[in-house]
């Protein structure tokens, strides 16, 4: 069983960044390696729906992040280290939430998956707190 463990959250002030780390262990019912997976990042918010964030590849070559972090988020992987991060800089208030890491299995190189429900595997979440 895949477990995805979430950190890097804090307590930051506007115009901050942070890196969120996903590391994880153990590999899928089918057999995937960290190698095989596609990787995502979500968020919610207090009293809001959980938002799509960000996704990369399982060549960690296509990625696509969200309009309401476009150019100031990053999505990477680390296939040496079982891990992907969130590099996120010049934070705002409204990035405040509870960021999730998700992953699936995939067979194709570049697939990328968009929707929380193409996702198989999720952490426990991090925290991210922005003061104006």
């Amino acid at each position: 069983q895949v477990q995805l463990v979430e950190s890097g959250g804090g307590l930051v002030q506007a115009g901050d960044s942070l890196t969120l780390s996903c590391a994880c262990n153990g590999r899928t019912f089918v057999g995937y390696y960290f190698s095989n997976l596609a990787m995502g990042w979500f968020r919610q918010a207090p009293g809001k729906e959980r938002e799509f964030v960000a996704a990369i590849s399982r060549s960690g070559v296509t990625r696509y992040v969200a309009d309401a972090v476009k150019g100031r988020f990053t999505i990477s992987r680390d296939d040496a280290e079982n891990a992907a991060y969130l590099r996120m800089n010049r934070l705002k208030p409204e990035d405040t939430a509870v960021y999730y890491c998700a992953a699936v299995g995939s067979h194709s190189y570049e697939y990328l998956a968009l929707d929380e429900y193409e996702y198989d595997y999720w952490g426990q979440g991090t925290q991210v707190t922005v003061s104006s």
